[in-house]
């Protein structure tokens, strides 16, 4: 079950109108998370709304079936937990204070993932769709270069290897 926070629409004595459900501000989040579960696209976009937001940028890194000229038929990611959801953190607050983002959200899976599956999961809120796309990508390549994860690749056609996320 993922551990999100409760969701910024206004329930039960807040202000409506008609059917409209008027949001209320609430601080700046931030959450990086580590799963070894499917990650559900929707579930990590509803906490991302914000009532100034102007845009939503999110990125999805899927396992792909190939690297390098090889055929890539799984692959395995381990993590050193503590370090990894304390830098993630630190990367998603640097994102927030550079790009004047409401909101920031990232979730990297780990153990064993299949061609297809979604690797890695970062959103983004700003009130404008250049803050929310620099956001983003800022975001994924810190990821990328500064996170304790370790990918596996499992080939069709020769042993497997360990390889380094920077350079993927």
């Amino acid at each position: 079950m993922l551990d999100l926070p409760q969701s910024p629409l206004v329930k039960g004595g807040g202000d409506r109108w008609g059917d409209l459900i008027i949001f209320k501000p609430r601080l700046l989040m931030t959450h990086f998370h580590l799963t070894n579960s499917p990650i559900l696209p929707p579930d990590w976009i509803a906490p991302l709304r914000h009532p100034q937001a102007g845009a939503l940028a999110t990125f999805e890194g899927w396992v792909r079936n190939h690297n390098q000229g090889h055929p890539v038929t799984a692959l395995t990611y381990e993590v050193y937990p503590e370090l990894a959801l304390k830098e993630g953190e630190r990367i998603l607050q640097e994102a927030l204070a550079q790009f004047d983002l409401h909101q920031a959200i990232a979730v990297h899976r780990y153990g064993n993932l299949a061609i297809g599956d979604i690797a890695v999961w970062i959103g983004t809120t700003a009130s404008h769709r250049r803050a929310a796309f620099a956001g983003t990508q800022y975001i994924i390549d810190e990821i990328k270069t500064r996170l304790p994860i370790w990918k596996q690749e499992f080939y069709g056609d020769r042993p497997c290897r360990w390889v380094y996320c920077r350079d993927h």
